[in-house]
């Protein structure tokens, strides 16, 4: 990996980063599409890649399972098995540990699962978790950590971080005995809960092993948490772990979100949040997420958002024809994802452009202003961004400020 800041925003935390990998050059911020299971549900690798993605996600447990190891031994790895030429990270498997934890027994040794497909236990371990990114082929591969929820309470939060420490190192082992540091780069995930006491300990531990992983990821979060807490984790974080290398923090996929991330000095995100809500017949835009199931857009002739580029948008496809087939066609399914993945793509490009603009905070106040509208700012945005010396209710007589969580998904054009 080379890692090359280019930018940095002279008021916040944002920067602009060119992260060079073994398939290609990753401009950072970036937003990473999830294809679990070596698909972007919907969409051909060719599709994804003409949208202008350059970096996307594969999970190590559920490709181990299936196909398994040897078919991606014979494909020549998840690169090809998939037809994706360009970068590709794959998360080590450990965010199973909470979303399927009634099949999953944690020990020191490593997790052991129950198949959910066939009922048969397998032992996922720190070794076995990076030989099967090793196989996968991975541009980017993770430790295993021990997740729990960011709800959990108690001593399971501290032994989970500890026993992330303790894997960590088993998983540069593995890694340095593998000799693929050279074309595949290992992340360190600080865990330690909604404590900052325990994110600090793990934040140090793992900032000295500095030398060995090519960058971080801050996990344990988008569990449900409040707002107000996420963001104070995110910053406790990205405020500590070394400049020289990226930022990820995983499961983040709102809009607002990303932006509050990036201005706190995230580089990376990814999130499933998309192109799930796409199969739920609800479109991304600028102005708000678009709910096409609602009856107001059977006539509507305009598209999704005539600005847009996606393919979806600039072929004029109505948002009539779009309410008439969404959750029944596929073919709805394919165009909302097609145009969800590009949104996601321009809120982070335009970031990009704004920081090396010297223009950010102007377009985080145009963007919150636009997505949220009448609808309010979601406090914890105005108190995040305010902590990196942004006021969005600067200039914006009567805004409203809207207390809790905020999506703007769960209400807008409801």
């Amino acid at each position: 990996m080379q890692f090359e800041i280019i930018a940095k925003c002279p008021t916040t935390k944002a920067r602009v980063s060119r992260m060079t990998l073994a398939h290609g050059v990753t401009m950072l911020p970036t937003f990473m599409p999830v294809a679990t299971q070596a698909a972007i549900k919907g969409l051909t690798s060719e599709q994804v890649e003409e949208l202008g993605v350059t970096l996307i996600l594969n999970n190590t447990y559920h490709l181990n399972l299936r196909p398994g190891l040897e078919v991606l031994k014979a494909a020549g790895g998840a690169h090809k098995f998939q037809g994706w030429n360009r970068n590709l990270l794959t998360d080590s498997g450990g965010f199973q540990l909470v979303s399927l934890s009634k099949f999953t027994t944690i020990t020191e040794d490593g997790a052991l699962f129950n198949s959910p497909f066939t009922g048969e236990p397998t032992m996922l371990t720190p070794e076995e978790s990076i030989s099967i990114q090793h196989t996968i082929g991975a541009d980017i591969i993770m430790q295993l950590d021990d997740v729990v929820s960011s709800l959990t309470i108690g001593p399971r939060v501290e032994e989970a971080m500890e026993r992330s420490v303790r894997w960590l190192d088993r998983c540069i082992e593995q890694h340095q005995r593998s000799g693929k540091q050279s074309s595949q780069n290992l992340f360190a995930i600080v865990q330690g809960g909604l404590d900052p006491d325990l994110r600090d300990k793990c934040l140090d531990d793992m900032i000295q092993r500095k030398d060995r992983v090519a960058g971080y990821a801050i996990g344990g979060l988008s569990g449900g948490e409040e707002k107000d807490v996420f963001w104070r984790s995110i910053k406790q974080c990205a405020d500590k772990l070394p400049e020289d290398r990226p930022r990820y923090s995983m499961g983040i996929g709102f809009a607002e979100d990303l932006l509050v991330c990036v201005a706190l000095g995230v580089d990376m995100a990814d999130c499933v949040f998309p192109t799930r809500t796409a199969r739920f017949g609800v479109a991304l835009t600028h102005k708000g997420p678009l709910n096409l199931k609602l009856s107001k857009h059977g006539s509507d002739m305009r598209a999704i958002d005539e600005t847009c580029p996606c393919p979806t948008c600039t072929s004029k496809t109505s948002r009539a024809i779009l309410h008439h087939t969404v959750t029944h066609e596929t073919a709805a399914a394919h165009a909302v994802t097609l145009h969800n993945i590009t949104f996601q793509a321009q809120v982070m490009g335009r970031a990009r452009a704004a920081i090396i603009a010297g223009t950010f905070p102007e377009y985080l106040r145009s963007f919150f202003a636009d997505y949220f509208g009448d609808a309010g700012y979601p406090e914890w945005c105005v108190n995040a961004l305010r902590s990196v010396g942004v006021d969005l209710l600067d200039r914006v007589p009567n805004a409203k400020v809207v207390s809790g969580n905020g999506a703007k998904w769960e209400y807008a054009d409801a």
